[in-house]
Formats: structure tokens, C-alpha cells, sequence
């Protein structure tokens, strides 16, 4: 189970003997149990500086949508590791496919949220809900839109059953390094024309 659990996760074999003992033997859970480490691991590593990585590129459909990532991490030793170069061109591929506008929630301007909130706001209160759970309807709404629109909240469109940032943060689990997605960009031919 160890080793099945390795290749699912990329976690290290003490790491996975871990999480079988903490969800006694339950492979499902010990999965989660991963994650969770992994999220812990990457909130301590977020404030060291992230100055190596790398840029990729990627063309699709015979030259009509363009992609430019930049994904940062610590060291160019981290950076020229085959996982680490594999995720960066899934992301750059996903980008090509899900169209992300922006990187995260607090890159969307303010006029653009506040746009937003009063079509959620409009529609909640047009279906007849009451004005106390409007608020929280806005917000599952909103976490919807970010879902959408930002990159670090997509579906991986590789397996739906992570984020980008979660992606992300398992390679920070498995390199032990802070890493970014620092920008990027998506060209398709005849956008905006």
C-alpha cells in the first residue's frame, strides 16, 4: 500500500507509512491526510523568496491558442527536476484549455467584483430569498466566479478533483521549496478582433 500510495501522491515512503498509520490502512484517507500535510508544509514555506523556476510555453491547435507561464521556485535545482518541469507544462496546457482571466481572487479589480456582487445580489433577491441569506448566497456565487476565472482556483482540467493550487502545493510538499505561479499569459488567434 505504501508503494501504491507513492506513485499516487509523489509523497516520500516515510511520509506515506505516516498517513496508513494516522487513517489505519484506509488508502482514501490517507490521501487527505497527504493533502492536509502538504497544505500545512506549503503555508510555512510561502514567505521564503521563490527567484529560480522557469517560463514554458505551449502552442495548441495547430498554432491558434498560445500560452506563456512563469512558475517560480527556490532553487534551479528544483527547477530542472523532470516533476517540476511536468507541472509547469500541465499548467501551461490547462491554461490553453480553462482560459483563466486571472491568477487568484486579489488580482480582479474591484469594479469588476463589485459588478459582480450586484448581478448575485439582483438575482438572489428577484428569486424571492430572503434579504438575511442574500450575503451568503453572493458569496457561494462568488466562490463559483473565482472558480472560473482565476487560474490558482480552477479544476485541474487533468484531474477535476484538484485545484491549480493544489497542484501546486503538492509539488511543494514533495520538493520541500515555495513555489508560484508568478504570471502568464494566453493568446488565441483572432481574439478581440
Amino acid at each position: 500500500m505504501v508503494k501504491e500510495l507513492r506513485v499516487k501522491t509523489n509523497a516520500g515512503m516515510m511520509d506515506c507509512k505516516e498517513a496508513l498509520t494516522a487513517s489505519s490502512g484506509d488508502f482514501e484517507k490517507a490521501v487527505e491526510y497527504l493533502r492536509k500535510k502538504g497544505l500545512s508544509a506549503a503555508t510555512k514555506r510561502s514567505s521564503r523568496a521563490a527567484k529560480e523556476g522557469m517560463v514554458e510555453s505551449y502552442i495548441h491547435m495547430g498554432g491558434k491558442i498560445g500560452v506563456m507561464v512563469e512558475v517560480n521556485c527556490e532553487t534551479d535545482f528544483v527547477a530542472k527536476t523532470d516533476n517540476f518541469k511536468a507541472m509547469v507544462k500541465d499548467i501551461a496546457m490547462h491554461i490553453a484549455a480553462a482560459n483563466p482571466t486571472y491568477l487568484k481572487p486579489e488580482d480582479i479589480p474591484e469594479a469588476v467584483m463589485t459588478a459582480e456582487r450586484g448581478i448575485y445580489r439582483e438575482q438572489a433577491l428577484a428569486s424571492g430569498k430572503p434579504e438575511k441569506v442574500v450575503d451568503k448566497i453572493i458569496e457561494g456565487k462568488l466562490t463559483k466566479f473565482y472558480e472560473e476565472v482565476c487560474l490558482l482556483n480552477q479544476k485541474f482540467v487533468k484531474d477535476m478533483d484538484v485545484t491549480i493550487q493544489t497542484l501546486v502545493n503538492n509539488m511543494i510538499a514533495n520538493t520541500g521549496e515555495n513555489i508560484l505561479v508568478r504570471r502568464f499569459a494566453r493568446f488565441q488567434l483572432g481574439e478581440d478582433l
